[in-house]
């Protein structure tokens, strides 16, 4: 598998970064599968550099805040006019709680075929699509929202996985899905502070972040999330000071092969 950092701004798209999206891509031995993981806001435009959008298989919604979901509506223009593909009629689109009445307000979902997950804290959901199979969990979150581990083929010919948190305070099914993963997308969108007070269920911050990875052993921690705002490098400093392991900052372009 490899995985490709298309956006990972936090809260809104920054000046170097879209928002949240994330390319994986696998080979099953006979084709390569594409799926993306969010659509934040200016997603599709740094996408089209990294996939042909008539060549994804499908899409991976954590939550519908704009800085995770807006740019599904760009991706269902692109897909209805721009890029026709008469061997699919919709994308298969994988969201939570009240993604498909998001979708048709943005006036997106004609072009996917959407499906609502219901995970809960004690049952997971379990989606295969291609040679992956992506085991969904609730995060915590104020709207209804999603983590997802991934097991899928190795870059040497055995199985690898990676968690993508997506924006959430921790909880068990987090510290769950993160177990012994070869990668840990795990968002800080409180960066390098606190907690503000009674907001927790939110966010994580950096040093929440890197407890997660300490707890869990990863074989990397890739921070993401991070607002524009927000200082990165402290950041990543912050979950350094309690993980030991390897801990990179989501940049635009960057690809990790699992």
């Amino acid at each position: 598998m490899i995985l490709t950092i298309v956006g990972c701004s936090g809260s809104v798209a920054g000046p170097e970064s879209a928002a949240s999206c994330y390319l994986l891509e696998a080979n099953d031995g006979a084709r390569p599968w594409r799926v993306v993981f969010d659509l934040g806001s200016g997603a599709v435009g740094p996408l089209q550099r990294y996939v042909e959008m008539g060549a994804i298989d499908a899409v991976l919604l954590s939550h519908s805040h704009p800085d995770h979901a807006a740019d599904a509506q760009a991706l269902s223009v692109a897909l209805r006019y721009g890029y026709p593909d008469p061997l699919r009629d919709a994308l298969p689109l994988y969201g939570p709680t009240g993604i498909g009445e998001v979708l048709s307000e943005l006036d997106a979902a004609s072009a996917f075929v959407v499906t609502e997950l219901h995970p809960t804290p004690v049952q997971t959901v379990s989606l295969a699509i291609g040679p992956l199979t992506i085991t969904v969990a609730p995060a915590w979150h104020p709207v209804p929202a999603l983590a997802f581990r991934v097991d899928g083929p190795a870059e040497d010919g055995g199985r690898a996985t990676f968690t993508y948190t997506g924006d959430t305070d921790r909880t068990e099914p987090i510290d769950a899905l993160a177990e012994g993963v070869d990668l840990l997308l795990a968002e800080a969108g409180w960066a390098q502070g606190d907690t503000p007070d009674g907001r927790d269920g939110v966010h994580m911050t950096g040093r929440q972040a890197g407890e997660l990875a300490r707890d869990a052993h990863p074989g990397r921690l890739v921070l993401t999330h991070i607002p524009p705002w927000g200082d990165r490098e402290a950041t990543s400093i912050k979950a350094r000071a309690v993980f030991d392991g390897s801990v990179d900052l989501a940049t635009v372009g960057v690809r990790f092969a699992l």
